[in-house]
């Protein structure tokens, strides 16, 4: 019988290996997981899904956004423009320097109805002024997209936004711009080809 050779140096380092033996998992983690899981599952089963949802505190979307709620079958304004403009003109209404121009303060916000309905209408490609700064992005039509309703009550919610405080957009100013610029099928080229503002 041969004798065992001696163990290295850097053998004898190694620790072994770690065992879990008969307790995997602490058991204070095996009673927390179901009990979290069934908690879940009772809370989804109570939920209510047929009603809207409130905010934390109980109060609506619209209340959170302020102005009169929109009568019942009408465009709701500031849902039009959370979903079409403020990824660009943003949420607070300043726009990105250079690109988007602010709508707060806007001479073309709070000018000439028309105007602005006719932005809205067929958007703009080029350089525009807009206080004092000029902004060279591109805005698209929404002629097509949007009716006319639609488009007064999205420049109504805008042109009461942010400190600006022109009168509402009726339907028939956006049928009225829509009529003046009906043989348009590009956008404006910037402020040196829009209509008047003021």
């Amino acid at each position: 019988m041969t004798p065992e050779p001696p163990i290295p140096p850097q053998q004898g380092r190694e620790r072994p290996d770690p065992h879990e033996e008969t307790h995997p998992i602490p058991r204070a983690l095996l009673v927390l997981v179901p009990l979290m899981v069934a908690v879940g599952a009772a809370y989804i089963g109570q939920a209510d899904l047929d009603t809207p949802a409130d905010w934390g505190d109980g109060r609506q979307a619209q209340e959170l956004r302020g102005g009169p709620a929109p009568k019942a079958g009408a465009p709701d304004g500031a849902a039009l423009f959370a979903a079409l403009c403020a990824a660009c003109h943003q949420t607070s209404g300043q726009g990105l320097p250079g690109v988007f121009p602010p709508l707060a303060g806007s001479e073309w916000v709070n000018g000439r109805e028309t105007t602005a309905a006719a932005i809205v209408l067929h958007g703009i490609s080029g350089s525009l002024s807009v206080r004092g700064s000029t902004f060279n992005g591109a805005m698209p039509a929404f002629g097509s997209q949007l009716n006319d309703e639609q488009i007064a009550a999205l420049l109504t919610h805008v042109r009461s936004q942010w400190g600006n405080s022109a009168a509402a957009v009726q339907a028939d100013t956006v049928a009225q711009a829509r009529e003046t610029h009906k043989a348009r099928t590009a956008p404006f080229g910037g402020d040196k080809e829009l209509p008047p503002h003021d």
